[in-house]
């Protein structure tokens, strides 16, 4: 469409994700389309039809804050997603990426590499995998597309037994990286990644076109490996200060029940591979 943008794609994904019963409209016939009509959003955000058709088809770029506030609120946007409505709306100047971001500081991979009991690992903005410890290596030992979590789980056929809950993970995954990319979707990296994984993977197309946004800054997943069975791993995210767009991710098992005793087996092969090598 000519003028798209991505605000307007953005708008667009989520009327179509929004029914009328979670905006309290009633529901009368049946609908051509998912979600919400042009006009009933334009009704709820009080704001007129064309206007709010111009905004999606990118010929309005510039919305007052009164009208994005409107938006979030017949969206339902929680606080992140809101704050990426702002950002496409009133785009920053990209930051052009620094030196050496994608390596990971030595001291930083010295700790990691000496951590014992945790499952570590550092990740950029595209979810590629800059380093991880011995135990990580372990827990993606022979899976394709280790590299890169988002490749992993929507390009290898295996990780859809390798991830106990994939639609869950799937569906987190790409959320997550909507986030972390935030409006730099036309970075050449970054549309390289999204180009490969849409030609691969009509689930990775259905997911990102809905235009979620959620970073995942803690999350707990149930793992199926093929050597020390299942395991439920909990992990934390943390930014890298001293890296913008780094992100160290830590993970460990609950300190009891049958995910302890498949983890230390997990613990025993990351230690005899250390040994070997």
């Amino acid at each position: 469409m000519e003028g798209r943008s991505a605000l307007g794609d953005f708008l667009r994904a989520r009327r179509q994700a929004t029914t009328v019963d979670q905006v309290g409209l009633p529901s009368i016939g049946r609908r051509r389309t998912p979600g919400l009509r042009r006009d009933e959003v334009a009704m709820l955000a009080d704001v007129s039809a064309d206007y709010y058709v111009r905004l999606e088809q990118g010929r309005e770029r510039n919305p007052s804050a009164q009208v994005l506030e409107a938006l979030a609120r017949v969206f339902q946007l929680d606080a992140e997603a809101t704050e990426h409505l702002y950002d496409l709306a009133r785009p920053r100047a990209r930051r052009p990426h620094a030196p050496g971001a994608e390596q990971v500081c030595p001291k930083a991979l010295r700790f990691i590499l000496g951590c014992d009991h945790a499952v570590m690992l550092v990740m950029n903005i595209r979810l590629d995998i800059l380093a991880k410890n011995p135990l990580a290596t372990a827990l993606y030992a022979g899976l394709d597309h280790c590299d890169n979590l988002i490749r992993l789980t929507f390009l290898n056929p295996l990780a859809r037994d390798f991830y106990m809950d994939w639609p869950e993970q799937a569906r987190d995954l790409a959320a997550h990286l909507r986030a972390t990319v935030g409006t730099d979707v036309d970075d050449p990296s970054v549309r390289e990644l999204v180009e490969e994984l849409s030609r691969g993977s009509e689930d990775f197309r259905r997911l990102w076109n809905r235009h979620d946004i959620r970073s995942r800054t803690h999350r707990s997943i149930r793992y199926r490996h093929g050597e020390v069975g299942e395991m439920t791993l909990h992990f934390e995210v943390f930014h890298i200060g001293s890296a913008p767009g780094q992100q160290l991710v830590v993970g460990q098992a609950e300190p009891y029940g049958g995910s302890r005793n498949a983890f230390a087996k997990l613990a025993s092969l990351a230690a005899e591979k250390t040994v070997r090598n």
